[in-house]
């Protein structure tokens, strides 16, 4: 049995569970304060959020002295959240369980004797939390190749860190063809945009030539499956999470990338890697909409086979197998 707590902030880190989930023939359990999504079977357990709502007061010492991200005293859900995966990891006797991510949790679970695997992310992760956990990891996942990003803080770890590539829970699946009709797909994402619809209305007024649309922006907009618009798109515009980029990767088309304002800069981190590989052309900010008619045709002249450089093709399987590795070692 394989423990797996997907971290309940956007849906990124809960696809990438089921995608890794899907390569195991070995059990998997998910614990999430997220809801299971519709594409999964995997089995679920929904842990309670770590606040407490009918607090008003400001959480007392979240660090714990510096030593971790997030773990106030008093606050109930934080309890009932730990108690659940204790309860668990006690009836089960996972052979490793993942963390995806959460320090907290890499510890606690650590400290309850169970192998642990670290999903990694990109960014600056040098704060003591961050390299505590790292240190505590019997195995580190980077959801990347080290070609395409080596950040220098991974480098102490690098006996036990697998570069498995970018995970796409669309991996495998046909593309579909390209339309007629020159096409900008605009991608948003569950955790959060500073993107509206008026900044794609402005973009279309100024670039008529191109039919605008945007995807997961709102829930007017959100689409269950973006596959067939992410493969007919002529240009993606999207944010830098990994899911996003991952499934980019996979269906190999010409893209923009604008970060977003993340902790500890990670999507800039991994806009920088793109641009540097050639995949995409970084746009450090939402561009104007007279802007966009040189970005365009610069992402339109990128060599697409650039995105084989994040390795997405069996990044799934790679990962299984680095559990599997971990459980048997």
């Amino acid at each position: 049995m394989i423990g797996y707590y997907a971290h309940h902030h956007g849906s990124g880190h809960v696809t990438r569970a089921t995608s890794i989930a899907a390569a195991l023939d070995e059990p998997v359990t998910v614990l999430s304060s997220s809801r299971r999504p519709a594409h999964s079977e995997v089995e679920w357990i929904t842990l309670p959020l770590d606040t407490d709502d009918s607090d008003t007061e400001a959480p007392s010492d979240h660090t714990a002295g510096g030593i971790v991200h997030w773990a106030p005293v008093g606050v109930r859900g934080l309890t009932d959240r730990m108690a659940a995966i204790a309860d668990w990891i006690a009836r089960e006797r996972p052979s490793v369980f993942v963390v995806d991510v959460s320090v907290e949790v890499v510890l606690f679970v650590r400290l309850l004797g169970v192998k642990v695997t670290v999903m990694a992310m990109p960014g600056e992760r040098t704060d003591d939390p961050h390299q505590l956990a790292y240190r505590a990891a019997t195995t580190i996942i980077a959801p990347w190749s080290q070609g395409f990003y080596d950040p220098s803080w991974l480098h102490p770890y690098s006996s036990k860190t697998w570069y498995v590539g970018a995970i796409s829970r669309f991996d495998g699946r046909p593309k579909e063809p390209l339309p007629a009709e020159p096409t900008v797909l605009v991608l948003g994402g569950a955790g959060g945009t500073s993107l509206t619809t008026a900044d794609i209305a402005a973009a279309h007024t100024a670039n008529p030539h191109y039919h605008w649309r945007a995807a997961g922006l709102d829930e007017a907009s959100w689409m269950d499956d973006v596959w067939p618009a992410l493969c007919s798109a002529t240009v993606v515009v999207t944010h830098a999470g990994q899911n996003a980029i991952a499934d980019c990767a996979c269906a190999g088309g010409s893209a923009v990338v604008v970060p977003q304002q993340r902790p500890f800069h990670e999507q800039h981190a991994t806009a920088r890697a793109l641009e540097a590989a050639g995949a995409a052309v970084l746009a450090p900010q939402w561009p104007s909409p007279q802007d966009w008619a040189a970005l365009l045709p610069r992402a339109r002249a990128l060599d697409t086979r650039a995105w084989d450089r994040l390795r997405p093709t069996r990044a799934a399987l790679r990962a299984a197998q680095a559990l599997v590795d971990t459980a048997n070692r």
